[in-house]
């Protein structure tokens, strides 16, 4: 058996040597190793074995992703080639992906190494955008979007399903999402959440001013592309959040869904899939941090209050409310 290495990929600001070091000792009491690639060198310090991204992605056994969803899905991203098992870290805002605090990490890692987890398989979008004659290839795991750029216009774009004309849109963007990513930019659009057992692309238009203008969900086998149109002067083409090109009238962006592109480790799915429609209902609440407070048990509001009175930081937002309280309520 080969020797199991475990890849760490660092939020790309915040401080996790907290997280390194409790990787460092549970990989030396493990017998395992830890790898990380050359550029993350200062975010992850001493006693971690440095490589380019070729040859991280070829040794890894499993990622450890350090920091929010924008670092999960990055990770996810750098091994889908070779889908290797990632566990993400929670040092992000809202984290609906990432499943560990922090300080749960070296429970995690032991339920790790008795092999006490479940795997979550992610769909992700093979994305083609062509333009003049180029070709560039994407992956995303959450969402792919068109979208205006201030003054740019609007965007304008033929959908076409299997080469045959489905309508248009005309609106500020158009977005097209996984089921794992139905529950972000296409969620506040206004569409449908999709089930993760659900293997189907939905795409939902962003003010929509004619053509199209409501969700649309399609099955795993069709290959769509949106033929950009006159009147989209400069738009943006985003993968997971991340601008990667440049959109205009004569442009064709093409996806077909990839599936089980990606596998999240999970160590209780169904507690984590409690607490990620427990934030989906607050991030629907039309209330202000102080308001929010009051729906919580008055153990919990002192607790905070307490916090505050200690100077320690006591903000109140959902994404600090969902972690001490889901089990309690």
């Amino acid at each position: 058996m080969g020797t199991f290495t475990v890849g760490l990929v660092p939020h790309p600001t915040k401080s996790v040597v907290d997280s390194v070091a409790i990787l460092r000792d549970w990989t030396t009491r493990s017998d395992a190793h830890l790898l990380a690639m050359t550029a993350d060198a200062a975010r992850v310090g001493d006693g971690v074995e440095l490589v380019d991204e070729g040859v991280f992605r070829e040794r890894v056994s499993v990622v450890v992703a350090l920091g929010g969803d924008g670092t999960m899905l990055g990770a996810m991203r750098l091994v889908a080639e070779r889908p290797v098992p990632v566990l993400g870290v929670n040092y992000g805002n809202v984290g609906f992906l990432v499943e560990v605090e922090p300080r749960d990490l070296p429970e995690a890692l032991d339920r790790i190494g008795e092999k006490q987890f479940s795997l979550e398989a992610h769909h992700a979008l093979e994305v083609t955008h062509t333009s003049s004659g180029f070709e560039n290839t994407y992956l995303a795991f959450n969402d792919v979007s068109v979208a205006r750029r201030p003054g740019e216009g609007v965007v304008s774009a033929d959908l076409v399903l299997d080469d045959t004309p489905y309508g248009f849109y005309k609106a500020d963007a158009i977005v097209a999402s996984t089921p794992a990513g139905s529950t972000a930019y296409n969620y506040a659009a206004g569409g449908p959440i999709l089930s993760p057992a659900v293997a189907a692309v939905v795409v939902t238009p962003v003010a929509p001013m004619s053509g199209i203008d409501r969700s649309v969900v399609l099955g795993p086998r069709e290959l769509l592309r949106f033929e950009i149109g006159d009147g989209t002067h400069s738009a943006a083409l985003e993968i997971d959040g991340r601008v990667m090109a440049d959109v205009s009238a004569g442009c064709v962006v093409a996806l077909r869904l990839r599936r089980d592109a990606g596998q999240v480790i999970r160590l209780d799915a169904d507690r984590h899939g409690r607490k990620g429609r427990l934030k989906l209902s607050l991030l629907d609440l039309p209330l202000r941090e102080d308001q929010l407070l009051e729906l919580v048990p008055s153990d919990v509001r002192a607790r905070f209050r307490e916090r505050g009175e200690h100077g320690e930081r006591a903000s109140v937002s959902y994404t600090h409310l969902t972690l001490p309280t889901t089990d309690a309520w």
